[in-house]
């Protein structure tokens, strides 16, 4: 990075040079020009720090307005250059607004930030204790983090998008810094960061089990909460946005974005897409007890939802504090840019939505033809990725899964809720299974939607780890500080014998088994299947299930604990599900006689190799059934799931070959069979037929 040139004073704004069209602070090679939304403000300044981020250097009023766009231009500004912005109007909090020139704001637009907050009363725009109507005159920016003026210039060589196909896809869940603190196969000083997440070690591991797409928790510059801190934790997740655009700091060696882009490269050079979890719903600002530190200040009654009985109140929706009002035309416009940006420069391949209903709420609550949802599916650029929502947020209606429309991805609770039951031997659970088997029609198969609409999974960030749901019955959050108060109580887990780690054979062998046994099912399902980073070792938490403060040993992965059998199982799983001319597939199933051109044919057989019938799908006894595809352009396959005891299964017409068994120490195989197999208790059986 260029060091910041110290301007010569005095400083003048260049009206010539000077455009509202990109907001943020635009570098041309010359100089700079500075842009911020606020359609409330009655004057914004344009402080200039010195490059230790402390000292403040000149302060000038943006001297030109148009469509509530403050902007200027100022010559001989370059790349490393720090700012902030202090923002004049009313401070009436009874109107909604919030404005206060004693605190300094971050830039929505920063493509970096400099220095970390620190937590002062002085960054509340009210005094702490007192009545928020009352205004707070200190000055913040001495424990305020700077924007920081960027030359975006990188040499991608020709990285273009991956862009695999929703058939193809295998989806990791994975934290920056949880993945690569603990492997031994990462450089010490590299862990924790994009150099170290995008080390040889960590993407030989991937390709190793067949990722084609790593799915990160939130990399946006995010603050830790003040009452986490005094607790001794952290905002470990990263769910508390401060920057739509600038990455997370500490999760760079240097604060550079160049180091994300090195990363998102090496990733494509091996052929493994970035997708990034977001947050647009919510900032880290919260309620209006909260910080001033950017858009509450900037303009608070265009950013934030507020409560239409008392817009002193932030209209809450996300169980943050605040909702960010993306119906506002400028506010939509930022999560536009942002996701543009991160396409366009930052070179990612998709995005999945945090809490993603709230960003279709519209005056009459959720719409899946809302403005948001209606300006992605038109743009040239965002309609091109992958697009994930998770379909639910806290508010009235907010749970949609199923209510997304195309191009978007969901994920899939219901399926993740029905595998887990169905393994933990819960009765009745036959029919729901099958139809997760088949990418949940009923949920998606709407809409000329696809069948890849559903990301299947056993387990993901918020919640046990998958041997933790086969490890303890309940959940052990102690460490969080909350007398074990917070975290999901229903978890659909079962420890199988004894609660936590434990030396018994017989109950780590049952808890192999029922964890290859989930596995096999994510793979051999319609859908996009989705794993928790670690899930494919065993990877404990010690039974928490609300980890989003532990950023420590509870959440990094723990390596040297692996269990190999589990990693070449998925391993297996993953190169059987590409194999046999893939088993996901764009159309949803139909009956053998409604074939069409691409679209899968079902059977459901019972163990006596007959069809099934409405009455054996209520038997609460049998725990045993199977699934025969027939897929166009592939070999018929035969899934066969054993949530119960050791059982045999008469096959249809042979000869079949077995590809797939759990419980063998390694799944997969390839033997001739015909006429019955054995299928173990707590199993699942893959067949190919004959070519």
């Amino acid at each position: 990075m260029r060091r910041p040139v110290r301007p010569a004073a005095p400083l003048r704004f260049d009206a010539a040079s000077a455009h509202p069209n990109r907001l943020g602070a635009d570098f041309d090679g010359e100089g700079t020009n500075f842009a911020l939304f606020s359609e409330n403000a009655t004057r914004i300044e344009l402080c200039l720090f010195a490059e230790d981020g402390q000292t403040e250097t000149h302060r000038m009023d943006l001297p030109a307005y148009e469509g509530g766009i403050w902007y200027g231009y100022l010559p001989g500004i370059q790349p490393g250059q720090a700012y902030g912005y202090r923002v004049h109007g009313p401070y009436e909090p009874e109107e909604g607004h919030r404005f206060n020139p004693a605190k300094l704001l971050v830039d929505p637009y920063a493509r970096e930030l400099r220095g970390d907050l620190v937590w002062d009363d002085a960054l509340f725009g009210y005094p702490v204790g007192g009545a928020d109507t009352d205004r707070d005159d200190r000055d913040s920016a001495a424990f305020m983090p700077k924007a920081v003026v960027v030359d975006p210039a990188f040499d991608w060589e020709a990285d273009n998008a991956l862009r695999h196909r929703w058939e193809e896809t295998v989806i990791y869940e994975a934290h920056v810094k949880g993945l690569t603190m603990r492997h031994p196969g990462v450089p010490e000083e590299d862990r924790g960061t994009f150099r170290g997440l995008a080390s040889p070690a960590i993407i030989e591991h991937l390709k190793a089990i067949g990722v084609t797409a790593i799915e990160l928790l939130p990399v946006h510059g995010f603050l830790n909460d003040r009452h986490l801190i005094e607790k001794g934790l952290s905002n470990y997740w990263g769910y508390n946005t401060l920057s739509f655009f600038a990455p997370h700091r500490p999760y760079t060696k240097t604060g550079s974005m160049r180091e994300v882009k090195q990363a998102i490269k090496r990733f494509h050079d091996a052929g493994i897409e970035v997708i990034l979890d977001v947050v647009y719903n919510h900032t880290c600002e919260g309620n209006e007890k909260g910080p001033t530190l950017s858009f509450r200040g900037i303009d608070n009654a265009s950013y934030y939802l507020l409560s239409p009985e008392a817009k002193q109140h932030s209209f809450d929706t996300t169980g943050t504090g605040n909702t960010l009002n993306v119906a506002h035309p400028m506010v939509l416009r930022m999560v536009m840019d942002s996701l543009r940006y991160w396409v366009e420069v930052m070179h990612v391949d998709g995005f999945r939505f945090d809490l993603a209903s709230t960003l279709g709420r519209e005056p009459q609550g959720f719409e899946r033809g809302g403005s948001f949802f209606a300006a992605i599916r038109q743009d040239p650029v965002l309609s091109m990725v992958k697009l994930i929502a998770e379909p639910w947020d806290i508010g009235e209606g907010g749970y949609q899964v199923g209510g997304f429309p195309w191009p978007f991805r969901e994920w899939n609770d219901k399926a993740r809720d029905d595998l887990r039951a169905f393994w933990r031997r819960d009765p009745g659970l036959m029919g729901d299974v099958s139809q997760r088997l088949l990418g949940s029609p009923v949920q998606f198969s709407h809409s000329h939607r696809p069948a890849t609409s559903s990301v299947n999974f056993l387990a993901a960030h918020d919640g046990f780890t998958l041997w933790d749901l086969v490890s303890y019955n309940d959940k052990h959050n102690e460490a969080n500080g909350e007398d074990n108060r917070d975290g999901h109580s229903h978890n659909i887990s079962h420890n199988l014998g004894a609660e936590g780690p434990t030396d018994e054979p017989g109950i780590l062998e049952a808890r192999m088994r029922r964890v290859k046994a989930m596995l096999a099912t994510l793979f051999v399902s319609q859908g996009a299947p989705m794993i928790l980073a670690g899930d494919e070792f065993g990877q404990s938490q010690q039974g928490n299930n609300n980890a989003y403060c532990q950023d420590n040993e509870i959440a990094w992965l723990d390596w040297e604990a692996a269990r190999p059998e589990l990693i070449e199982a998925v391993s297996d799983l993953a190169a059987f599900r590409q194999a046999e001319g893939g088993i996901a597939r764009a159309r949803f199933a139909t009956g053998v006689d409604a074939v069409q051109h691409d679209t899968p044919a079902a059977t459901w057989l019972h163990p006596a190799g007959r069809e099934m019938e409405a009455a054996d799908w209520e038997d609460e006894g049998l725990r045993i059934f199977g699934l025969r595809l027939d897929l166009p352009k592939g070999r018929d396959l035969l899934i066969v799931l054993n949530a119960g005891d050791d059982a045999t299964f008469a096959l249809p017409e042979g000869p079949w070959r077995l590809r797939i068994d759990t419980t063998r120490d390694r799944v997969a195989c390839d033997e001739q069979v015909e006429g019955t197999i054995p299928v173990g208790w707590q199993s699942v059986a893959v067949l190919v037929a004959p070519e």
